[in-house]
């Protein structure tokens, strides 16, 4: 794993923006990334370049100190084909405000309004609805700033949201949720239909909020490692390991290569995982439960394998700040090899028999479409960005170990529908599988754990990992071994917002069908 970024190609896009950036200076790690200290009154204009030069907006969030006339800051990081550049904007303390960016990138709606909510941090002229306080807390506290104590209780306060009411004849509304009959976590969302045709869908999430950026601050750098892995259960190994990079980054540390490989076979057992639960449940909900019953037993086939050579059937805090917590012995291999080899055959049965099944296809096909332009503007990422036809997957950064030596391929579809979208996970399937062959027949010698020395002053680092959704991404402010603040990104922050288009025009029935295709994080988002 390269210890340090290496610029960006000459003359490409990213390359142009970043002369535009004084003092803008690489952060140390696997991500190419470049960190930079702006003025508040350049961030608008800064945005609208990178924009208009194919950024796109990775994460937002801020951070401001308890006391009155404490620190106050707002990070935004953009994301380039050729790496990611972390903007830091001081802000005054006194009422800090800066400007709107929802118009120049979509996703930054419901980031800035989460903001606002923790910290007291507006956007000027921005949506002012609440988004995570659920009248939990008054509208003029801010648990989320700096200082402020994990125990502090605040009295209940009106609950003031306001849904968007559409007007006409013929149209109802049905409010699903919070609490939903399956085993789920909770959201909210208010449909608007004509008959049984969805008119208008809105969203509302933030229920499962555990105030995870502010628990970070409490914690050493290595006590932090097991926060990150429980962002959102289902995704532990993108976090785990997009974490240890950005801690590493700050240790300026290399990861013995032995390591690295084990980290990246992890993160492709929980891709198969996830797919293939994912597979059996968009069976079950088009009718086929066949395709259930199937799916849940290679997927649970998976999950025994990797608690017999893991020790966790989800992976839980394999990966750590400085390589993994587990080596892999030679029967432990083979065991995964040979699994690799017998899933393989399964899925491709499976994958005909839901191509050639007529009741299944005419419910996925045409039904939740996200166009290639739509998913463009909304900002989507991951999984259905490549559904959509937009070829993404922070996999393929160059130099990052131990993928740039295997090629991953990248699998889009076009027509951006359910069954595009089971398409694209049938495919990373047998992409991932091979992915772990490959590792496993050139896993190198060597020790899997280095040391990790801190520096004693401040620093930073930013780590960004593929995981089965999409990109995780994790930020670490720190000093001295400690975190002074962290920020975990899940995927599902850019891509709620695109259910609410994707289900435009369907009836009512299909929204469980679209909704699984997507299968956001609650968790992850509401972190």
């Amino acid at each position: 794993m390269p210890s340090r970024a290496t610029p960006p190609a000459a003359g490409s896009p990213f390359d142009q923006w970043l002369a535009r950036l004084p003092g803008s200076a690489p952060l140390a790690g696997a991500t190419q990334a470049w960190h930079a200290t702006i003025a508040r009154d350049d961030l608008e204009a800064q945005c609208r370049i990178a924009q208009g030069l194919g950024a796109r907006l990775a994460a937002l969030w801020a951070r401001r100190d308890a006391a009155a006339n404490g620190s106050v800051a707002l990070h935004v990081l953009l994301a380039f084909d050729a790496g990611l550049a972390w903007l830091e904007v001081p802000l005054p303390s006194t009422e800090p405000a800066y400007p709107d960016l929802s118009a120049i990138f979509a996703p930054a709606v419901r980031m800035q309004r989460a903001v606002r909510d923790l910290v007291g941090v507006v956007a000027i002229g921005a949506d002012d609805q609440p988004w995570l306080r659920h009248a939990a807390w008054p509208s003029d506290a801010h648990p989320g700033r700096q200082g402020v104590s994990m125990d502090a209780r605040f009295p209940a306060a009106r609950d003031d949201y306001r849904f968007t009411m559409v007007e006409g004849d013929g149209v109802h509304e049905i409010p699903v949720g919070p609490v939903h009959a399956g085993i789920i976590e909770p959201g909210h969302f208010r449909f608007s239909v004509v008959g049984e045709k969805v008119v208008r869908l809105e969203e509302r999430l933030g229920y499962v909020h555990k105030g995870i950026d502010r628990r970070f601050g409490d914690l050493d750098l290595t006590e932090g490692a097991r926060l990150a892995a429980r962002v959102s259960g289902d995704s532990t190994c993108a976090f785990g390991w997009a974490y240890a990079m950005a801690a590493e980054s700050i240790a300026a540390t290399d990861v013995p290569i032995r390591a690295v490989a084990i980290r990246a076979l992890i993160l492709e057992r929980e891709r198969i995982a996830n797919h293939l639960g994912d597979l059996g449940y968009l069976g079950n909900d088009a009718g086929l439960a066949f395709g259930l019953a199937q799916f849940m037993r290679l997927k649970e086939d998976v999950l025994r394998v990797n608690a017999a050579t893991f020790g966790h059937r989800y992976l839980m805090d394999v990966i750590r700040p400085g390589g993994c917590t587990r080596d892999l012995s030679k029967e432990a291999a083979a065991m995964i090899a040979a699994q690799c080899t017998t899933l393989a055959g399964e899925v491709r049965t499976l994958r005909d028999i839901y191509e050639d099944h007529a009741g299944l296809q005419d419910r996925f096909q045409a039904c939740g479409i996200l166009t290639t332009a739509l998913a463009t503007q909304l900002g989507v990422v991951g999984l259905a960005a490549r559904a959509s036809g937009i070829p993404m997957d922070a996999r393929v950064v160059p130099g990052f170990e131990p993928y740039h030596r295997f090629t991953p391929r990248v699998v889009t579809a076009t027509a951006g529908d359910v069954a595009a979208r089971a398409q694209v996970r049938f495919e990373e399937i047998l992409e991932s599988l091979r992915l772990v062959g490959a590792i496993l027949e050139n896993l190198p010698p060597g020790p899997v754990q280095a040391t990790l020395r801190y520096p004693a002053g401040p620093g930073r680092g930013l780590g960004r990992v593929e995981g089965w959704r999409g990109e995780a991404i994790v930020a670490i402010e720190a000093a001295g071994g400690r975190i002074v603040r962290a920020h975990a990104h899940d995927p599902s922050w850019q891509n709620w917002p695109a259910l609410e288009h994707a289900i435009l025009g369907n009836i009512v029935p299909d929204f469980p069908l679209v909704n699984k295709s997507f299968n956001l994080s609650y968790s992850g988002q509401d972190s």
